[in-house]
């Protein structure tokens, strides 16, 4: 029996990867409800490693690559690409973006427009990484827990992890080295007006922001780039900057409907991506930053290879210290 502390999504992606190898498993969750208190609810669900690469090393595209594969298995996955824009006065930003990503097509003049009729006369340039894809995040997580308690994994909610497990998967309340908070902040929005059908990019001089299409008429729209250990509600600034930058993605989200908002704390190394740590006779799989649906498969892989050698994976173990 392989037992995990955290049920957020490393850890039920580790418990499902383990399975599907044979092994049994049993999962801890100290929260009343399977990933009522996972970050992974709060993210926008992006499978975008040609775009994360832009802050990430060019391990993010080789770990990430076959994500939006192995989580059409388990959910449903939206594979329309990612559409990076500026508006004219910060195109600088879209040129330094350019240069440290690959994966993507310049589009200019009509281009933005035809790949999203809703911007049409918003955006000059553009960069669009037609590889990309989306997924929901919640429904992701409920998806996911079904794949793996069909395997026999074993999840229990509302029971504190023993003081020793196999595998920790408890993000930021993991005490390891180097691993600091990044703050992620968003808003779901209802508007029925627009019909943006794929993940946009809207760069901006502090920190770029998201816009992902949930169907229905709902909108995610986000930020992971605020250095900060605060579990306050989302701030009167941040939530005015997203809203804004709806705003100047498509003015027809001023009469947007505000469903939610919420944040949560990213756990990051300083590197910005993921580890498997060996420290007192426990594995850590920690510092998903802001990339959880898009490396969570193959670290959870990793993890599987590690517990079972003999684990079919193209991903080899690499595991640290601490």
């Amino acid at each position: 029996m392989i037992t995990i502390a955290g049920a957020g999504l490393a850890g039920l992606a580790s418990a499902l990867e383990l399975a599907r190898a044979g092994a049994s498993v049993r999962v801890y969750e100290a929260g009343p409800e399977i990933g009522a208190r996972s970050v992974a609810r709060y993210a926008g669900g992006m499978l975008a490693p040609w775009c994360e690469r832009e802050s990430a090393g060019e391990e993010v595209i080789t770990l990430g690559a076959g994500a939006a594969d192995w989580w059409e298995a388990i959910t449903p996955v939206t594979c329309r690409g990612t559409l990076v824009v500026a508006p004219p006065r910060d195109h600088a930003e879209l040129s330094r973006f350019a240069r440290r990503t690959t994966g993507f097509r310049e589009v200019a003049g009509t281009g933005v427009d035809r790949l999203e009729p809703d911007l049409s006369g918003r955006f000059s340039r553009g960069l669009f990484f037609e590889r990309e894809a989306h997924l929901d995040p919640r429904l992701a997580l409920q998806d996911l827990v079904n794949a793996a308690t069909a395997l026999g994994v074993v999840i229990n909610p509302g029971t504190a992890a023993p003081d020793r497990v196999d595998l920790d998967c408890t993000g930021i309340h993991a005490t390891l080295p180097d691993l600091r908070p990044v703050r992620g902040e968003m808003a779901l929005l209802h508007c029925p007006e627009v019909t943006i059908t794929r993940t946009i990019r809207l760069l901006h001089p502090r920190f770029p922001l998201y816009l992902v299409p949930r169907g229905e008429g709902v909108f995610m729209i986000g930020a992971t780039m605020i250095e900060s250990s605060s579990t306050r509600p989302v701030t009167l600034r941040s939530l005015s900057e997203l809203l804004g930058a709806a705003f100047a993605i498509h003015p027809g989200f001023a009469e947007a409907s505000v469903i939610e908002t919420g944040s949560g704390l990213r756990p990051a190394f300083p590197d910005n991506l993921p580890r498997l740590v060996q420290r007192d006779g426990t594995l850590h799989l920690n510092g998903l930053y802001r990339h959880g649906f898009l490396l969570a498969p193959a670290m959870a892989a990793r993890v599987a290879r590690h517990f079972i050698p003999e684990t079919s994976d193209a991903h080899h173990s690499e595991c640290q210290t601490a």
